[in-house]
């Protein structure tokens, strides 16, 4: 008794050192993909390039308030020949060859605050570029993901209905023994038979839908659809404990959001650039030149000046004042988009929570579901092998119920796990690092 007690412990040990390790592997396996799709997207990877581009903004901006520097030179040659003077007498032909070297210096002492404004736009853009980036990162990851869960659900429909139809085939095989024996009749042979016809058809569409599923995966992620998916969702994911939580994370991470803020913020910069256009500006300008001409009676010149200018610009045919009200009207915009922006996140952070909360209830109902139906499907069966009062219908029905309740409850799985990802990128926090291993 006691060796028995003993065995039992440790069967009971290695199961669930069995099934932790299993959850492991899953999760690793998920990361794993993440990581390949973050790392591969071509969406991705162009919105990483785009930062790098609009970094150099802030470079360009600071340019502003720093001198240009030029230098030239020019090397002149001139001929003259088949000269005569007025009474026609011929002239000695000449040469002359002028070498000229210049340096110039400009430096802005005032342009109405445009370069100021420019450098903080050009800052208000990488701001931008960054959730765009973060924008981009949330939508990989989530379709990562949901491929990656997809996939789970496909290939558990397809091994359910391959399960389906071999229990079809054996009850064709003994339905047909058992019309020999006169137990049943040529109906409940055909009944059996159309079943099984019917789980074929059944088996071809989940094999199809799998492939599509693989296919999917490997476009979204870049990687081979492993052929063996592990059926475990346990995965650590922080979540909100309550909507008004998750409005006012959504309202201080979502990238969306975010974005439609710096618009704004951009577009009043905007409009003060255009304003600082009809403002005076001032520049020095210091220049220095050198003249060396071989053929003239001065033979070397250097030149130096300084020059101070004040520029105002008064009447542009319009232009500069239609540039300002242009600009008022795209910060108008601006708002109006913001206001927009901030009514469809809070409505899909909504939405997210309900999604999530009621396929949290559906997965129990289902699983609920499937522990009934084995129950019956069981009983069932027993009592139609046993030659009992159940009929090749009731049996057929039975099973049918139980292939449903499986393939229901897989589905429940996915997408109360997806629903999980979907609430985490509407609140702006859907990251590798949110994606913890049990």
């Amino acid at each position: 008794m006691v060796l028995n007690l003993i065995k039992m412990k440790k069967i009971i040990f290695l199961l669930i050192l069995q099934l932790n390790f299993s959850a492991a592997y899953s999760a690793n396996e998920l990361i794993f993909f993440l990581e390949a799709a973050y790392k591969n997207n071509p969406r991705l990877n162009a919105e990483r390039e785009n930062l790098k581009a609009i970094k150099q903004n802030i470079n360009i901006s600071r340019s502003e308030f720093l001198p240009s520097v030029s230098v030239s030179g020019s090397v002149d040659s001139k001929q003259n020949e088949n000269r005569t003077n007025q009474s026609g007498v011929a002239l000695s032909d000449t040469q002359r060859q002028t070498e000229t070297k210049s340096i110039e210096v400009d430096q802005k002492i005032f342009h109405g605050f445009q370069g100021l404004n420019s450098l903080k736009k050009s800052q208000l853009e990488v701001k931008r570029a960054n959730f765009e980036l973060l924008n981009v990162e949330q939508e990989t990851i989530l379709k990562a993901a949901s491929a990656y869960f997809d996939l789970i659900y496909k290939t558990k429909n397809k091994n359910f209905n391959i399960e389906n139809m071999d229990l079809f085939e054996r009850q064709v095989e003994s339905d047909s023994s058992r019309l020999q024996k006169g137990e049943i009749t040529f109906t409940d042979l055909a009944q059996s038979e159309s079943s099984l016809a019917g789980a074929k058809a059944k088996l071809i569409n989940a094999e199809t839908e799998l492939l599509t599923s693989e296919i999917e995966f490997e476009r979204i992620i870049g990687e081979n659809a492993p052929k063996k998916m592990q059926s475990i969702y346990n995965i650590e994911i922080n979540l909100p404990e309550s909507l008004n939580d998750a409005f006012k994370l959504s309202n201080k991470n979502n990238p969306k959001l975010m974005i439609a803020k710096l618009d704004h913020e951009i577009s009043k910069k905007d409009l003060s650039i255009e304003k600082s256009k009809l403002s005076p500006s001032a520049s020095i300008n210091y220049s220095k030149s050198e003249q060396k001409d071989f053929s003239s009676t001065v033979d070397k010149s250097d030149d130096e000046s300084l020059k101070a200018t004040v520029t105002w610009p008064i009447l542009s045919g319009g232009k500069n004042f239609s540039s300002v009200k242009k600009s008022q009207f795209k910060l108008k915009q601006s708002n109006l988009n913001l206001n927009d922006i901030l009514n469809s996140v809070r409505t899909t952070t909504s939405n997210s929570w309900s999604v999530y909360k009621s396929s949290g209830s559906v997965l129990k109902a289902t699983k609920s579901q499937v522990k009934a139906a084995e129950i019956a499907n069981e009983g069932i069966t027993l009592e139609y092998d046993s030659g009992n009062k159940r009929t090749t219908l009731e049996m057929i029905q039975s099973r049918s119920l139980l292939l449903d309740a499986r393939i229901a409850n897989a589905k429940a799985e996915r997408d109360f796990i997806v629903s999980k990802l979907k609430l985490l990128s509407a609140i702006g926090n859907l990251n590798l690092n949110s994606i913890k291993k049990p």
